[in-house]
């Protein structure tokens, strides 16, 4: 697997809405940093599940992986979650935190901060993509419709409208 840099992840933003929305200061060498939707304080030992403000659609021949800001980790806020993004996934992404502070005083997370890499590698191999419970987690109908239709005119082998449709109204929501 090979990690994509910069302009490649710039053109799958640009074309295929890979994050969205997007902020250009954001894209870093290694990958995009994604933010919250809302900010965000986390007491001590408290866990937490907070939702990315940027919609996530890792493409069928693409595999995301998540890290932390170093930021947050010197401060002891631990990111929880697998690291993984399946391939074909779109949605939020709830990003399950605990406060591990030394010093066992609050952590906040301002909107718009900062938080999570996420970096795209290159999947080898035919596609197997996501088709679980949290396709279209946290989206709005309006974002739904905008996936639905970009991921069926894209890839109509992989993904069929009407399937997407299904899913969308079952979807998560906030």
């Amino acid at each position: 697997m090979t990690i994509l840099g910069k302009d490649l992840i710039v053109r799958l933003v640009e074309e295929k809405k890979c994050v969205h929305p997007f902020d250009y200061e954001l894209f870093d060498g290694d990958g995009y940093v994604l933010t919250v939707q809302k900010e965000t304080v986390l007491n001590y030992l408290e866990h937490r599940n907070v939702i990315s403000h940027e919609v996530v659609f890792t493409p069928p021949d693409v595999v995301g992986h998540l890290t932390a800001k170093s930021k947050y980790g010197r401060l002891g806020l631990s990111f929880l979650n697998s690291v993984k993004v399946h391939s074909g996934f779109v949605g939020r992404l709830a990003l399950e935190l605990v406060n591990l502070n030394n010093e066992r005083s609050p952590i906040t997370i301002k909107r718009g901060d900062p938080l999570i890499h996420l970096e795209l590698e290159e999947r080898a191999g035919a596609p197997s993509v996501y088709s679980g419970q949290y396709m279209f987690q946290y989206l709005n109908d309006q974002e739904c419709e905008l996936y639905t239709n970009l991921l069926s005119k894209l890839y109509p082998d992989l993904f069929k409208l009407e399937e997407l449709k299904e899913k969308s109204t079952e979807r998560v929501k906030l």
